[in-house]
């Protein structure tokens, strides 16, 4: 059953992703309407969410950032579907990086980097980071169910040089790479909830305490890799920069979560200049109220 939905499915979605652009934008609209206007997918959850961090603004405007939020939404879906099939040279075209040479400066200097980031704007398309780079990159990477989509998937984001790691085997690449005295990139996006039972750490984000992911700093200590945050912001419709910021390089001279802490500044700083490119469709403040109930049993 496997291969059959694969072999019904994938052809479809290899051919729409050899369409122009222009074309995959208006397949994006769309998708936009039957999403926003007739579904009605997760708009409840998205208003909420904007509104829990945004109380000072007025119901109008989360509205607008609601319903902005949604058209990038689908543009993101016609984006990934792109990946299959976008060439170098247009990759490279619309999605740049505003400053690679603080990244390659610190590789020249024999430092492995963890890369913390968000999922803001099209961080899919970010797997042209080999290209700019000089180093060996590592991104973790999630299996699906299907063998034979899960193969495909994991080609597409691999195909300009990248390392795909599932999480388990990322942080023994981490140790194996340190031991060995391998240098390398590791991609670490930390901006969901963790589990409340692996939670250490509690921080108000956009103003809600909420549990934090700390492993991006605990790994950094951990094997003295260099710190760097990474946000991608849109220039305009399918066209993208990224930009690198410098946390640390002597992170074992930071106390408990200061790292962690400074993300998460640059992380807020990045959704307040444009809300409407976070992936407020997640439940990010869930568990917003529990910090009592995990408190006691600490």
């Amino acid at each position: 059953m496997q291969f059959i939905s694969f072999a019904i499915i994938y052809p479809l979605i290899w051919l729409i992703s050899r369409l122009p652009m222009r074309v995959l934008y208006l397949l994006s609209d769309f998708i936009f309407f039957l999403m926003y206007r007739v579904f009605k997918y997760r708009k409840t959850v998205v208003k909420s969410n904007v509104r829990m961090a945004f109380p000072e603004k007025e119901e109008k405007e989360i509205k607008d950032i609601t319903k902005k939020f949604f058209n990038h939404l689908t543009d993101l879906i016609v984006e990934s579907i792109k990946s299959f099939s976008i060439s170098k040279k247009e990759s490279l075209k619309r999605y740049t990086y505003k400053n690679p040479e603080v990244v390659n400066k610190l590789i020249a200097e024999g430092k492995s980097i963890i890369l913390t980031g968000a999922h803001q704007s099209n961080w899919e398309w970010s797997f042209n980071l080999p290209i700019v780079l000089n180093t060996t990159i590592y991104g973790a990477y999630t299996r699906i169910s299907n063998k034979y989509f899960d193969e495909k998937i994991y080609s597409s984001r691999t195909k300009f040089g990248a390392i795909g790691l599932k999480g388990s085997k990322m942080i023994q690449g981490m140790a194996d790479n340190h031991k060995n005295d391998i240098q390398g990139l590791y991609i670490l996006l930390s901006d969901q909830s963790p589990q409340l039972q692996k939670t250490y750490y509690w921080k108000e984000f956009m103003g809600i305490k909420v549990p934090i992911h700390t492993g991006a700093e605990m790994l950094a200590k951990r094997h003295n890799l260099t710190v760097v945050n990474y946000v991608t912001r849109r220039k305009k419709r399918g066209y993208y920069e990224g930009e690198f910021t410098l946390i640390t390089d002597e992170p074992k001279t930071f106390e408990d979560y200061e790292i962690t802490d400074r993300y998460l500044a640059l992380t807020e700083e990045n959704i307040k200049e444009a809300p409407e490119f976070y992936l407020w469709s997640h439940k990010r403040f869930k568990h917003k109220d529990k910090y009592e109930q995990w408190l006691a049993k600490k």
